[in-house]
């Protein structure tokens, strides 16, 4: 009997990981399980890059398109739903899965668990979403300061999700959101599997460039367009929309929006890599070597029966 494998493909965007695991999926007769934060929201397929509804239908995906917006979503969330998911396929006779994406909390949310931390209520999040809109950033982070000093030294101060989220916590639960954050691995019941994409580093910058050019004639602009009244949500502040927001409120150019759409993909596809690069369980191929990934899954697979 072998044992039960997840295989987790994981890169920088703009590495190619969308085709190559439509290749892996149907090697291994697998459906895809999406580890993409911002593809899961229906309203955001151009800018998220997610996958078409013709590659859906060459393989099954999910966590694709499956929220909205105005949806709370979480990584904790998405950790119990996909190992629910898990439980499912792996108890009705499936040996493996795919996971794939790009986000790193998402990908470490499965592999190795994330603090029990207490899902927000809406009225505190109502509330908090007040207040920031009131009060600023600026007032929230000394806030943040008097409340958790512990997490106030780490957070990213200039990030009002982060600032807010940590800010929530203590509000409800009468303690600081540090105590929270234990950062134990969880024990998964199946192995995991984990292979990395990467290209050299121009040609990743060079790639990026040019999907950006490609969404913004797909329809980039007119997509965040659409969405531009739910722009004080979480799910929005986010690279390609955030810019074009900017552009549409006159304070820069559309030849500008797109230049720093550009620049802050490779910003965040250097994040990605670092965040990687530290673990070292991941095996690193060029997503031009299918064969040898195939057959590293193959063997990898084989071997642990």
């Amino acid at each position: 009997m072998k044992q039960k494998t997840l295989v987790v493909v994981l890169g920088p965007t703009g590495v190619g990981k969308t085709e190559l695991c439509l290749r892996i999926a149907e090697h291994l007769n697998v459906p895809i399980i999406n580890a993409d934060s911002r593809q899961i929201f229906a309203e955001l397929p151009i800018g998220t890059a997610a996958p078409t509804q013709e590659q859906q239908r060459r393989v099954h995906h999910y966590f694709v398109g499956n929220h909205h917006l105005d949806d709370y979503y979480s990584a904790s969330i998405y950790e119990s739903e996909v190992l629910q998911l898990l439980t499912s396929m792996f108890s009705n006779g499936r040996d493996t899965a795919l996971l794939s994406g790009g986000s790193m909390m998402y990908i470490d949310a499965v592999c190795k668990g994330i603090d029990d931390i207490p899902t927000i209520n809406d009225d505190v999040r109502e509330a908090m979403k007040k207040r920031l809109a009131n009060e600023g950033l600026e007032a929230l982070v000394e806030e943040l300061k008097r409340l958790d000093p512990e997490h106030w030294e780490i957070v990213d101060r200039n990030n009002p999700r982060r600032v807010v989220h940590a800010l929530e916590i203590c509000v409800q639960t009468g303690r600081t959101y540090s105590s929270f954050r234990t950062n134990t691995v969880k024990e998964r019941p199946f192995r995991i599997l984990k292979i990395g994409l990467d290209r050299p580093r121009e040609e990743l910058y060079d790639r990026i460039n040019r999907r950006v050019l490609q969404m913004m004639a797909d329809g980039l602009e007119e997509e965040a367009r659409r969405v531009l009244p739910l722009r004080s949500f979480n799910s929005l502040n986010t690279v390609g929309y955030k810019e074009l927001f900017s552009y549409f409120d006159g304070v820069i150019p559309r030849d500008e929006a797109v230049r720093q759409i550009q620049s802050n993909t490779r910003r965040y596809m250097r994040k990605q890599l670092t965040w990687f690069k530290k673990d070292k369980s991941i095996k690193w191929f060029s997503p031009e070597n299918i064969e040898e990934i195939l057959k590293y899954i193959d063997n990898s697979i084989n071997f642990s029966s």
